[in-house]
């Protein structure tokens, strides 16, 4: 069966050089990494700490370790991935140190983010209600994400952690790119990182 992707995940797959070796932290039931393996030859190792997605990944024949990403990354080795994919660093305890981690592990970072400051999310903030978007699908009171951010506040993080963008793509919830003001226009948006010389340990 050909394997496909959804507009999103299939713009982070491009991203992905042929042959890549790939560690995907939270990668549910499984899909990007049968995409990677069977559409562009990668090699790859999924992390999933929920129990019926970890099933559906293993069931799918799909080679994934049961690992809390905030507490189980310290195990693998430095520099033994190419990629290390994380689409759901808001749902992380310790985003920085999540990051950190796969700095160490990965010669390349690719994250993504819903962004809060979405024009949208701003006008609901204003009428006094909390956000809901395709982005940010979940009730305040029932969300996986622990963490919100502005694509501003994001990439201010990654600079003091010594990661240098090497590209973005900032996405409107219908999967169309954002060139102009991406902090209020866009979504949510895909980041390709490196480490740069003045990464702190």
């Amino acid at each position: 069966m050909t394997e496909t992707l959804r507009a999103d995940l299939a713009r982070v797959a491009n991203q992905i050089p042929a042959g890549s070796r790939v560690l995907d932290l939270g990668c549910g039931r499984g899909e990007r990494l049968r995409y990677l393996t069977t559409r562009q030859g990668c090699s790859g190792l999924g992390v999933e700490h929920d129990p019926a997605s970890l099933l559906e990944a293993i069931t799918a024949g799909v080679p994934v370790l049961d690992l809390d990403v905030d507490t189980g990354l310290g195990q693998f080795a430095d520099a033994s991935f190419d990629i290390v994919l994380s689409l759901k660093l808001q749902a992380t305890r310790h985003p920085v140190e999540v990051l950190r981690q796969m700095a160490r592990i990965g010669a390349r970072l690719i994250v993504s983010m819903p962004n809060f400051a979405y024009w949208p999310h701003r006008l609901t903030l204003l009428r006094g209600d909390m956000p809901r978007s395709s982005d940010l699908p979940f009730d305040w009171f029932d969300t996986p994400n622990l963490h919100f951010a502005t694509l501003d506040s994001l990439e201010s993080l990654f600079s003091s952690l010594g990661l240098t963008q090497v590209s973005r793509v900032a996405l409107k919830p219908n999967g169309q790119p954002v060139k102009w003001l991406p902090n209020v226009r866009a979504g949510s948006a895909i980041y390709v990182l490196t480490k740069t010389s003045e990464a702190r340990p």
